[in-house]
């Protein structure tokens, strides 16, 4: 990998991480069509660690909300009368959310890092989540803020979010349909969708940094990439908060359908081969 090549995932990244258009499918499909080995671990772990770029972004952008709620979390701890504040709840649900993709991206690392690393798997999924997108839209009472979330929200954000390990898929896309799915607003389901992110994205990046590595890559362009995501996801959380507060995220269907439809074909001519 070159420094031009870290620069352009680190923009691919940041772009995609937080729209419901699946960041690891455009980083898959970016890696193939510039030549580099969707196999190799270094390309797999460097795709991982450039998403704490993004996941800085997240936390800058809503640093008072972040601090607010692990403050409540922490003081509830030791005194009961903060229990019953949003606040403290929403730390208990942040916590509640996260665990069931730890524990599934832990259990099935060989599969997600092995067989789902195929262009063939993001082309379907792309596809085939883009439907889930819009039955989620089409049933949404959106009848309940962020201050209505409960538990059984969290879990079931949570384990639709394991659906995100697939290529294609998208965190996002699968966290807020499922928000939705709840009767959720877009507004509320796509902040719960930022907060989950954060613990997610840097478990995920930190288990894989002892991998990024090497002959292949670099510290250098792997610092370049997440600082690149960084920038631009940034700019990309407050563009979206605006979207959704007033479209569908029916909106991006076509996108999705259309990339995977070209991933198809470019498999199907030999353009490109899936692994």
């Amino acid at each position: 990998m070159d420094y031009l090549q870290a620069v352009i995932l680190g923009i691919v990244e940041g772009l995609t991480e937080f729209l419901p258009v699946s960041s690891t499918g455009h980083l898959t499909i970016a890696e193939k069509l510039m030549g580099l080995n969707i196999d190799d671990t270094q390309v797999t772990a460097f795709t991982a660690v450039i998403q704490m770029g993004a996941i800085a972004a997240v936390v800058l952008y809503f640093w008072r909300d972040i601090w607010r709620i692990a403050r409540a979390w922490v003081v509830g701890l030791v005194k009961p009368e903060y229990r019953g504040r949003f606040d403290h709840r929403m730390g208990w649900f942040v916590i509640i959310g996260t665990i069931p993709i730890g524990v599934v991206g832990y259990l099935a690392k060989d599969l997600i890092t092995g067989p789902l690393r195929s262009l063939w798997v993001v082309a379907f999924a792309l596809i085939g989540w883009s439907v889930v997108m819009l039955v989620a839209e089409r049933i949404a009472s959106q009848d309940r803020g962020e201050n209505r979330l409960d538990v059984k929200d969290v879990v079931v954000i949570g384990l639709v979010q394991c659906l995100a390990l697939i290529p294609g898929v998208s965190r996002s896309g699968a966290t807020i349909s499922a928000g939705l799915f709840r009767g959720l607003d877009r507004v509320a389901a796509t902040r719960i969708s930022f907060f989950l992110s954060i613990p997610a994205l840097v478990g995920a990046g930190a288990y894989e940094m002892k991998d990024a590595f090497g002959p292949g890559i670099s510290v250098g362009e792997t610092a370049v990439g997440t600082a690149v995501s960084f920038v631009v996801a940034y700019a990309s959380i407050a563009w979206l908060l605006q979207f959704v507060a007033h479209h569908s995220i029916g909106r991006f269907v076509p996108y999705r359908v259309a990339l995977g439809i070209a991933v198809i074909v470019m498999l199907v001519t030999g353009v490109v081969t899936a692994t």
